[in-house]
Formats: C-alpha cells, sequence, structure tokens
C-alpha cells in the first residue's frame, strides 16, 4: 500500500498518525541516535526529512542513517527543488497554495519533475500553507510569501477548498520551524470540516497535550521536529498523545 493511501485509509478510520521531523543541516546535534531510538519504542509512524537548506550529501547521509537503524517510512519534505534523493520512500510534492510566489506554485515543480519522473519516489501532490506563528520563521524568509493570519479563517479555508479542487491529494497547514504559536484549534476544525482529503498539521507544537488538541480538533496527521530535536525523550510522549486522540 502507498503511503497516499495510508494516510487516506487513516483519514477514513479516524486513526491519527504522528511524524517526527527531522532537519538534515541539525542532525550533528547529537541527538539522532536517541531520536531514533525514541521513535522505534513510540511506533513513530513516519518520518519527513527536510530543512529550508541542506546540500545534498548531508541529506543523504540523514535518510542513509535512518534507513541502518529502522524500516520506519522516509518521506521528503523539501524547501527547494534540489533537495532530491532516491534514498527516500516519498515526496511530498509541495505547492504553497497560501502565497503568491510562482515559483512555489508551479516553477521549482517544473524543474524536479523529470528527475522525479525517473526516480523510484512516490509522489504526494500536497497543498502547503502556512500560518502566521508570530515568529520570522527560515520557511517565510526563504519564501518571501506572507502567512494566513490565523484570525482569517475564511481565508484559510477556501485556500484549503481550492487546493483541494485543483486535485492535491494532502494539506499541509504549518506554523513554520520555531513558531512560537502554533496552530489552534478552531482553525484546524474549520479547515478540516471543508475538506475530504487528510490533513497535516505542524510547527510550534511543544507539548503532548498540545499534540493531541490538534489531532482531535480535525488533524490526521501532527507533524513535530524543534521540540523533539530539544529533548528527544518527547518522542514517545508526543506518539502515545497523538496515537491516543484517534
Amino acid at each position: 500500500m502507498s503511503i497516499l493511501t495510508q494516510f487516506e485509509e487513516a483519514k477514513k478510520t479516524g486513526k491519527k498518525k504522528f511524524i517526527v521531523l527531522v532537519d538534515p543541516d541539525k542532525v550533528r546535534l547529537g541527538n539522532m541516535d536517541a531520536v531514533l531510538e525514541n521513535a522505534i519504542k513510540a511506533n513513530v509512524d513516519y518520518f519527513f526529512i527536510g530543512g529550508s537548506l541542506i546540500v545534498n550529501n548531508q541529506l543523504d547521509q540523514c535518510l542513509l542513517a535512518i534507513k541502518e537503524r529502522c524500516n520506519i517510512p522516509m518521506v521528503l519534505f523539501p524547501g527547494s527543488s534540489l533537495q532530491l534523493s532516491w534514498k527516500a520512500d516519498a515526496i511530498l510534492f509541495l505547492s504553497l497554495i497560501s502565497g503568491r510566489n510562482a515559483d512555489l506554485l508551479i516553477g521549482n515543480h517544473v524543474i524536479a519533475a523529470p528527475y522525479l519522473k525517473l526516480s523510484p519516489l512516490e509522489v504526494m501532490p500536497t497543498g502547503y500553507m502556512l500560518i502566521d506563528g508570530e515568529a520570522e520563521t527560515s520557511v517565510l524568509y526563504m519564501s518571501n510569501t506572507r502567512p494566513i493570519p490565523t484570525h482569517k479563517e475564511d481565508i484559510a479555508v477556501c485556500t484549503a477548498m481550492a487546493g483541494e479542487m485543483l486535485g492535491l491529494r494532502l494539506l499541509y497547514m504549518d506554523a513554520g520551524s520555531g513558531a512560537k504559536k502554533p496552530i489552534g484549534e478552531d482553525l484546524i476544525e474549520s479547515v478540516s470540516g471543508a475538506v475530504s482529503v487528510p490533513l497535516i498539521v505542524g510547527g510550534g507544537i511543544r507539548t503532548p497535550e498540545k499534540a493531541a488538541e490538534n489531532a482531535k480538533a480535525g488533524a490526521d496527521i501532527i507533524v513535530v521536529g524543534n521540540a523533539i530535536e530539544k529533548d528527544p525523550d518527547l518522542v514517545i510522549e508526543m506518539a502515545e498523545a497523538v496515537h491516543g486522540a484517534g
């Protein structure tokens, strides 16, 4: 079964998924072994691998290190068309539908398409929506776009609906790495209720309680990165909270 089908089946059955986001640029911080050990213990569902600035050999090294330790599927979460590797299992083919940067709507996709066509990677068309997390995150700077304000639920809902109507198979609402304010439950509930495709939520989630609240509000997949980089022991608590919210 493809990873995308797994996401869709989980949404139908209400089974929540927990994903650990790994930034290869930060692997050298030394917590990677602990993160992997805890991810295996906690039955983490997937890894997202990506960051705003990655050199390709660092990406490959990170993927190989994970593959040597476990069988948890690895999905590329690329910050640019250069962050590609056949060593992963799948890729989020991200279209930044919350912004108006043409390169991130279609331009980078044209560059990556020939590579992906020849690769064994499962390509998952994903509408990426940046939500204001009250911080100048790396993704905001690198994308040169403005996030959707948290109090503009109508804009977020209509953006999500448009993405689904365009044929995107996943939606990813992200407050960005290092966000001061995670996405609120009211916004998640509104967007989730307006679309039928799986909804991924990440950015600024620092506690198991918040992860569970977001899952109960309608997020089908919870992604946590920064908090786990700082405290690898959170992997187990986060996974338990999300899996228990289904």
